[in-house]
């Protein structure tokens, strides 16, 4: 593709019901088996708004690339392609992003709106549009009355996808959550409650002022956005399962027929490493191509890959054992700096009749693997990052890196949870490739 900094370099584009696009797939599977590649690295992205925005996250997480894999540091007779998975995805532009200067925002304000995330969430979610408007209305507005505040929430509600994805039962798999099919509290319990869990989840991490803290129920439209903010991620962490195992597993299958010494090497950030994660299960039988998994800043359940939960022994986790399925290692990337998957996404996780804290912050059981990464997997080692680009990282299995010395920027409510494109991660998926030495 012209303008991306490696080459050679594929696309690959799904829908939301994981078919790719036919000429995408077509030109991967015919050049790739033509050009003498040993190893593929595809990146999956997570919160987008834009085709262009995922380009350029591409073209500056592959940067690194070239200059790692030069200078006798690559792995005998390597040769390195490419390829980017775009699939529909949406970012609320009230999020500051490192190093896209559009995406810096002021760290507090009142909750709005803006034309940027409504158009989002028409064109990707997908949203009416005059359930937008009137989603707009009411946060421009914030009236101190409960019956607006239930109707906003009643309104965002309806936008979350109920259940295991049609798409994916209908073609003999299923997308369930990663702690089964239970439905998440935030779409069940009272609208008041939820608001003010949400508002106090914020103002922990300081995306809401201390002056609104006092009576009246204007600060629980700070809670209400945030509440309609993951109403929206609710529904992208399941697409994400669905395009992982009904689109991008079947096509490596058909990929590893064409190219069978193929090396694939899957990479994927927040809702896109549960893309990749998904593409194990939608793998088929016969294929083993994928050679390695890293995941950064993972927004799925960091019991996603065990064999057995410790609350639940009955069942395991939504990828169970599949791990096993990776040739070299799965490596989790995680930071301490990651507001988003630290602080609302166990809250947004939490299931009615959970008897956790207020902000629902109970790590032990609806922690984000790319918070503190995977857990109750037998022999998962846990590396600094110094340690894994030392030549710590196993040959396979699972493995935790810490990577909060270099995974640290970023605002409120996320914090670092976007600030992946560094040369150290680049070097982690090269390495957890044995591409390099």
């Amino acid at each position: 593709m012209a303008g991306m900094c490696v080459e050679p370099y594929w696309e690959l584009t799904f829908d939301a019901a994981g078919d790719v696009r036919p000429g995408d797939r077509d030109a991967l599977i015919r050049e790739a088996a033509g050009t003498g590649l040993t190893d593929l690295v595809v990146f999956a992205h997570g919160w987008n708004n834009e085709r262009s925005t995922a380009t350029r996250l591409y073209d500056r997480f592959f940067a690194p690339f070239p200059r790692l894999l030069g200078g006798g540091g690559a792995a005998d007779g390597a040769r390195v392609g490419y390829a980017g998975v775009f699939w529909p995805s949406m970012h609320f532009a009230d999020e500051p992003v490192p190093d896209f200067p559009e995406h810096r925002v002021a760290a507090v304000c009142p909750p709005a709106l803006d034309p940027a995330t409504r158009g989002a969430l028409i064109e990707v979610l997908p949203c009416e549009e005059a359930v937008a408007d009137r989603l707009a209305e009411l946060l421009a507005r914030r009236p101190e009355d409960r019956a607006s505040l239930d109707e906003f929430v009643a309104l965002a509600r309806g936008l979350a996808v109920p259940g295991p994805s049609g798409v994916a039962a209908a073609r003999g798999g299923r997308d369930a959550d990663d702690l089964g099919d239970a439905v998440p509290a935030m779409l069940t319990d009272d609208a008041r409650r939820v608001c003010e869990s949400f508002t106090a989840a914020l103002a922990s991490v300081g995306a809401v002022p201390p002056e609104l803290f006092g009576g009246g129920l204007k600060k629980l439209w700070h809670g209400a956005y945030e509440l309609l903010r993951q109403t929206s991620y609710y529904t992208m962490k399941r697409r994400a399962g669905t395009v992982g195992q009904v689109g991008l597993g079947p096509l490596l299958g058909e990929l590893a027929r064409s190219a069978p010494g193929l090396r694939v090497h899957l990479a994927g950030h927040s809702f896109g490493a549960r893309l990749v994660s998904f593409a194990l299960r939608g793998l088929p039988a016969e294929a083993a191509c994928v050679a390695s998994l890293t995941l950064l800043q993972g927004a799925f359940s960091h019991y996603a890959f065990a064999p057995r939960l410790p609350f639940a022994s009955d069942r395991g986790g939504a990828l169970g054992g599949l791990h096993r399925r990776v040739r070299g290692p799965v490596v989790c990337c995680h930071s301490r700096h990651d507001t988003a998957l630290g602080v609302l996404y166990p809250l947004a996780s939490r299931v009615s009749g959970d008897d956790g804290s207020l902000l629902g912050l109970d790590g032990a059981r609806w922690g984000a693997i790319g918070h503190g990464g995977i857990q109750a997997v037998g022999g998962c080692a846990r590396l600094s990052l110094r340690e894994a680009l030392g030549g710590g990282l196993p040959a396979d299995g699972c493995v935790n890196v810490d990577a909060s010395a270099v995974v640290s920027r970023g605002g409120p409510p996320s914090g670092a949870h976007s600030d992946i494109c560094h040369t150290e991660l680049a070097r982690v998926v090269l390495l957890a490739g044995r591409i390099v030495r």
